[in-house]
Order: C-alpha cells, then sequence, then structure tokens
C-alpha cells in the first residue's frame, strides 16, 4: 500500500450518499485536524507519573481548546479531589425528540519506557511513511481528533448536527480509570445519553474496519515474597538460606501449565462460554488459523522459535478476546548493572489480569490469592494486594445503534466491519 500525506483522506475512502458537502469540510480542515493533533501528542500527559501533573491539566486545557474549536457549548475542565481533569462539551439544539450520543475520548498517555528504543523522540510526533509517530498519537489523542473533526466538519458544513452530542476527555484511562466511577456519581446526570461511541480502540485490519461488541475487564494485582529481615550476601548463605526473587520466580511459574495455559484453580469459573453465533464469528475472521497466526508473529515481532502460549483447544481469538490472563508486568528488583552479591529479602510483582466476560472480579481475585497463599515456595511469606479492578464489558452485535455504525463504516470503508472483542 502506497502511503499517503497525513492530511489527505485514503483514496479508497467512499463518502456515503448525501454527505458530499459534510466530506469536502472535512478534507479542507485536515491538514489544521494534523496539526491539532501534532500539538497535543508535543504535550507529555503521563497519568501515572507525578512528575506530569500540570502536562496532563495542559493536555486537558489544550483539549477544551480543540472542543471549542470545533463549534461544542459548555465546554469545561471537570474534576474531583485528587484526580486528573476531564473535559466536557456538548452541542444539544437537535432538540427533546433527537437521539443522544456520548462520545469517549482519553487524553492521558502511558510513559515511554526506554527512550533509547524509539526511533524518534516520544513528544516530538514525526510523520513516516504517511504515519504519525509518538506517544498518545493514536491511544487516543487521534480519537479525541476524530470526535472534533467530525463535529468541527457536520457545523461548519451544515451549522447544526443530525443529532444532540455530548463529549467526555477522560484523564485518567492509563491508569485504569480509578476515579471513573466517583466522576460519575457526581456528574453522571449530564452525561446521560442513548448511545456511547469510544475512539479507543482498533480496526481489523488496515482497510477492514472493526467494530468491538466485547472488551476484557481488568485488575491489577501486587504480589510481595518475603524470605528474610534483610539481605544477606551470597558468598556465605547461598545454597541454605532462601531469597525472595528465587521464591517469586517459583511461585510465578505456578500460575501456568507448560503449555502457557492458566493453572491458577476457579479462577475462570465463571467465563462466559461462547454462543454458536459467536463462535462462527470468530471461526469466520480466524479461519484456518494459520495465515492470521504468521500475520500476529509479524506484527508483536515474535522472536525466531517462539511459540503461542494458552489452551491450544481454543482459537486464538478466544483466547485473546474471550478467555482472561494472567501476566506479570513488572517486578522490584535491582537492574543487573547495580546488582550485588545479595540474597534479596523481599521483592514485589505486579500482576496485570484480564478478566473475561462472565468472570465475577472479586470471585477471580479470591481465587487467585488462594492459589498464591497456598503455593508459597519453601514457607516463605506471601502478601497480595488487589489494586483496581474492572469486569468485562460485553453486548450482543446488533440494534439501531451498531446497525447505523455498520451502515457508516461499510459505506466509508467498502466492506462491512468486523465484529471484534
Amino acid at each position: 500500500m502506497t502511503p499517503q500525506p497525513l492530511d489527505t483522506l485514503p483514496t479508497a475512502t467512499r463518502v456515503p450518499d448525501g454527505l458530499d458537502d459534510v466530506a469536502q469540510r472535512l478534507v479542507a480542515q485536515l491538514p489544521q485536524t494534523v496539526e491539532w493533533l501534532r500539538d497535543l501528542v508535543e504535550i507529555p500527559s503521563v497519568s501515572v507519573q507525578p512528575e506530569h501533573a500540570d502536562d496532563c491539566r495542559r493536555s486537558a486545557e489544550r483539549t477544551a481548546d480543540r472542543l471549542r474549536d470545533a463549534g461544542l457549548e459548555d465546554v469545561e475542565l471537570l474534576e474531583l479531589e485528587g484526580t486528573h481533569p476531564y473535559v466536557t462539551g456538548s452541542w444539544l439544539r437537535a432538540g427533546e425528540d433527537a437521539p443522544t450520543v456520548l462520545l469517549y475520548a482519553h487524553h492521558d498517555v502511558q510513559p515511554v519506557g526506554t527512550p533509547d528504543r524509539w526511533n524518534s523522540s516520544p513528544f516530538e510526533p514525526t510523520e513516516r511513511d504517511g504515519r504519525l509517530y509518538g506517544r498518545g498519537a493514536a491511544d487516543d489523542k487521534a480519537g479525541i481528533m476524530a470526535h472534533v473533526a467530525a463535529i468541527r466538519a457536520w457545523l461548519d458544513a451544515r451549522g447544526s448536527l443530525p443529532l444532540n452530542v455530548k463529549v467526555v476527555i477522560e484523564g485518567e484511562e492509563e491508569i485504569g480509570s480509578p476515579n471513573l466511577h466517583r466522576f460519575l456519581e457526581t456528574y453522571g446526570r449530564r452525561l446521560q445519553a442513548d448511545v456511547i461511541v469510544l475512539t479507543d480502540l482498533t480496526n481489523w485490519k488496515i482497510g477492514w474496519p472493526g467494530l468491538t461488541y466485547a472488551l476484557r475487564g481488568m485488575a491489577d494485582v501486587y504480589v510481595t515474597v518475603r524470605a528474610l529481615r534483610q539481605p544477606v550476601h551470597s558468598g556465605m548463605w547461598g545454597g541454605v538460606v532462601p531469597d525472595a526473587l528465587t521464591g517469586m520466580v517459583r511461585l510465578l511459574a505456578t500460575l501456568h501449565d507448560d503449555r502457557g495455559a492458566l493453572a491458577v484453580a476457579g479462577f475462570e469459573d465463571d467465563v462466559r462460554p461462547l454462543g454458536d453465533e459467536e463462535r462462527a464469528r470468530l471461526q469466520a475472521l480466524e479461519g484456518d488459523g494459520e495465515a492470521l497466526a504468521a500475520e500476529f508473529r509479524d506484527e508483536v515481532r515474535m522472536v525466531p522459535g517462539a511459540g503461542f502460549v494458552g489452551d491450544e483447544r481454543r482459537t486464538i481469538l478466544e483466547r485473546l478476546w474471550m478467555r482472561p490472563t494472567i501476566t506479570p508486568t513488572g517486578m522490584d528488583v535491582p537492574a543487573t548493572a547495580a546488582a550485588s552479591n545479595t540474597l534479596l529479602a523481599e521483592v514485589t510483582t505486579k500482576l496485570s489480569c484480564r478478566l473475561a466476560p462472565g468472570q465475577d472480579p472479586d470471585r477471580a481475585m479470591e481465587a487467585l490469592r488462594h492459589h498464591l497463599d497456598s503455593h508459597a515456595p519453601w514457607g516463605l511469606q506471601v502478601e497480595v494486594t488487589v489494586g483496581e479492578r474492572n469486569a468485562a464489558w460485553v453486548t450482543e452485535p446488533g440494534g439501531p445503534a451498531w446497525d447505523a455504525a455498520v451502515a457508516a463504516m461499510t459505506a466509508a470503508y467498502g466492506r462491512e466491519p468486523a465484529a471484534m472483542g
């Protein structure tokens, strides 16, 4: 596929009937839209790092500016004690009988990780081969600009929208939305709508759109293994005295069997079984599985010889979208460059759990806690702390909103969107 400039529509784009004037405004505004996106990406709104709190506020303020530029009214920053700012706005002139859609996105981003692994500076957006690279360029500041561009094009072309629109842009999505429930308890009434549209997901493939009808839930778990009251020298005590790091490694190894499938009793008991229609949808996307497996290997850059993990009785897409996972994502241990000849007294690991449709987060966490407690090696102490947790979300692909989205995306892309988990 030949790369195209960021400020032009793909040549394959089809304009739905009767919307030529709106599409023309969208195209005319694309250079400005891309510049606004670059401007947002330059702000390091890393919500998990306290030193970027001011940047999160700047990002919210800049987002509010863009919503006003699009033509939204009543735009404001909303926050509760201890939260990063939310941004809201609305256009409610379509009348009480018209449907109302709530548009969601988030303006916070993940940390950059290891800077020298980036091909360009993460907060200096760079265009390569028709794509914009930078932290948040896709997730999810492009989502913000998708809302802005659509609203602005409609209002510039016709002076009104065909329905009522509300917008909420969150500032804490990348840390698990820990205050979203408090925010909704306080401001939920003003966000009431008939339909919610989130621009924080992905298409099935380039040129093949996707509509998501299921999302796995999430839970953060912190596991601490204690072996000693203080570190001791490995040359003097190694071979007799247990150390926390080796204990942690052994404990983590019990979470999965040799295939990489979960081995935690009771953790998967509540998982919703697939229905015949759902299984058929997944099978239609996956085909024989070989081509999809090859695509996924290439996409995630698996090293030669590495195999997929999990229960091989289930398809790749079922494992990705409809089954739970437990993954260590961080560990508090000395870096190798700073490591000494020491038996560690205490080690903490963060586990990221993805919860499948049907799972009760509390029951799943209790099963995990029991497993960790009962598999502590050598009598070591194990402490389990469960952080934020949210259940999975799933709906049936269908209904007026779904059908409207399918029709719009089919008209634009020339093919029906894939129903995705």
